[in-house]
């Protein structure tokens, strides 16, 4: 094993990455290891680069990440379902680590823990500094939850498990159960693709796609997707669209869109369900009818990460489902680690659900 590392590190909002040479940690009770086989751009590394939103810095980005375990504690560690690790496994990790005392975790919320630390978020410290997927190697510290990879999912495939895959297994999760029920993914993104995909695979009668682009709506019929609306039609064109196939159960939303989080609340029937997962940057507040709420039985709810059995359904999904949805195909180009600048202006200038990274050749 190689004794040190390569790092690209964001300092500036859309300045050019620094190239950042490394010593490999001496690991620590509790602590792992990687090294980076594949990482994708997901838009939150966008937003951050070009400034739409706040993020520390020096630090090292991305979070969605997989690759091979390299170096162990002597004690050793075990995965989330106990199994034994071992040098060589393929694993993913939950985006964030903490300690099993914390409070918040005891509530069930771990991804709300007090000393929440998140991979490709985090400002590098002398603790821990290679905590983002932009470098060689990934030093995961004590209190992460990590997950082999299944060999049929390559690794295109597996690097968005554990952000976008993970989030919308949470959010259906939350949603409760789709045998039977009709169910409106707003907005298909990377997020609502995997939205469609997996609410066709858990029972939903009809999934039903809503986007303001329709080229997002004719690729979501790839995902699964039995009906599309453009969301720029009035709303009683909306309604009268989805009135003939029994109306709308369940809202998954992932536009974030204040507009869209309110046509979704009008278009549910009696007893409806919207899950929001989209709304992670300033926005102005939405509006809502109280009296509407609560003479029409609707239940609105937020997620925001997920727990760790969230990545483990979005693992099992992903190998089972592979077949009938074509994952790989998002992302639309690659690139090798030193051209990670190429890679940010290409991704934030194109159209393409992800942008690979891989280790230089």
């Amino acid at each position: 094993m190689k004794n040190n590392a390569t790092a690209m590190v964001f300092e500036r909002v859309g300045e050019p990455f620094s190239t950042l040479p490394l010593e490999l940690p001496e690991l620590r009770r509790g602590e792992l290891l990687v090294e980076i086989g594949y990482t994708t751009i997901c838009t939150s590394d966008l937003h951050s680069f070009f400034g739409r939103r706040s993020s520390p810095t020096h630090s090292i980005l991305g979070h969605e990440i997989m690759g091979l375990i390299v170096e162990l504690p002597r004690e050793g560690l075990k995965d989330f379902y106990g199994n034994d690790l071992k040098i060589g496994d393929r694993i993913t990790w939950s985006v964030y680590a903490h300690s099993c005392n914390d409070i918040m975790v005891k509530k069930g919320m771990p991804q709300k823990a007090n000393d929440l630390f998140k991979y490709g978020h985090e400002k590098i410290n002398k603790e821990i500094q290679l905590s983002g997927g932009f470098a060689t190697h990934c030093h995961l510290k004590e209190g992460s939850t990590v997950f082999k990879v299944p060999q049929n999912l390559t690794d295109k495939e597996a690097a968005p498990l554990n952000c976008t895959h993970a989030t919308v297994a949470g959010a259906l999760r939350l949603a409760g159960s789709l045998s039977g029920k009709n169910i409106l993914i707003n907005g298909v993104g990377m997020l609502g693709l995997s939205a469609c995909a997996m609410a066709k695979e858990l029972g939903a009668n009809k999934v039903c796609s809503m986007d303001i682009e329709d080229t997002r709506l004719i690729h979501s019929r790839e995902f699964g997707a039995d009906i599309v609306l453009n969301a720029k039609l009035p709303m009683p064109e909306l309604l009268e669209s989805i009135k003939g196939n029994g109306g709308i159960d369940v809202v998954i939303e992932t536009s974030g869109a204040p507009v869209a989080i309110e046509n979704s609340l009008k278009m549910m029937n009696i007893g409806g369900v919207c899950v929001m997962v989209g709304a992670v940057y300033p926005q102005r507040e939405i509006t809502l009818s109280a009296e509407n709420m609560v003479r029409r039985l609707l239940t609105l709810k937020g997620l925001h990460n997920y727990i760790h059995e969230d990545l483990g359904s979005a693992i099992k999904f992903l190998s089972e489902a592979k077949n009938k949805y074509p994952f790989e195909t998002l992302v639309g180009k690659e690139f090798p680690l030193n051209q990670l600048d190429a890679a940010f202006n290409f991704a934030n200038g194109q159209s393409c659900y992800r942008v690979g990274i891989y280790p230089n050749k």
